[in-house]
């Protein structure tokens, strides 16, 4: 469940990055598919803190 946070947390970044029209034509496809988080990025960090507390919770013995 780590790995989810991760990956999520890279997307976000990837999301913040193409909705300033920073990373090209990669930016424009991702914007294209997901204007959503490309305007909101933040959703997608809380979906990753979301899973790191579920990740959390999850591994308590």
């Amino acid at each position: 469940m780590y790995y989810v946070t991760a990956v999520l947390v890279v997307l976000a970044g990837l999301f913040y990055a193409a909705g300033h029209h920073e990373i090209g034509s990669l930016g424009v496809e991702m914007c294209r598919y997901g204007s959503t988080f490309c305007e909101n990025p933040f959703y997608v960090l809380v979906g990753a803190a979301l899973a790191a507390v579920w990740a959390t919770f999850v591994s308590i013995r």
